[in-house]
């Protein structure tokens, strides 16, 4: 998946109901409707703010070209590392909720 797909993919995410259907986005709201986030919306919300602000675009810029010339190497067990790493924090943060 591109970088550039997953604002698209969780924009498209949340505008999907319980049952899995879209919601129509043209039927206008009656008075008194109310629309209430969840904490884990919220937390996802603030999330996106700060992810944002933390891309270095010459870096992505960087590593784009050194793939398109085959330079990329991937060093597989930093990688595994990494994910064990933030799983473990997932499964930490999950148990201190």
């Amino acid at each position: 998946m591109k970088i550039d797909q997953v604002s698209k993919s969780v924009t498209s995410a949340a505008t999907a109901d319980k049952t899995g259907r879209t919601a129509k986005k043209d039927t206008p709201a009656a008075q008194g409707d109310r629309v209430e986030l969840s904490a884990l919306s919220t937390q996802l919300q603030a999330f996106q703010s700060d992810a944002a602000g933390e891309i270095d675009m010459a870096r992505v810029q960087e590593i784009k070209q050194a793939i398109s010339e085959g330079r990329f190497k991937v060093n597989a067990e930093v990688v595994a590392d990494k994910l064990l790493e933030t799983v473990k924090d997932l499964l930490q943060n999950r148990t201190l909720q």
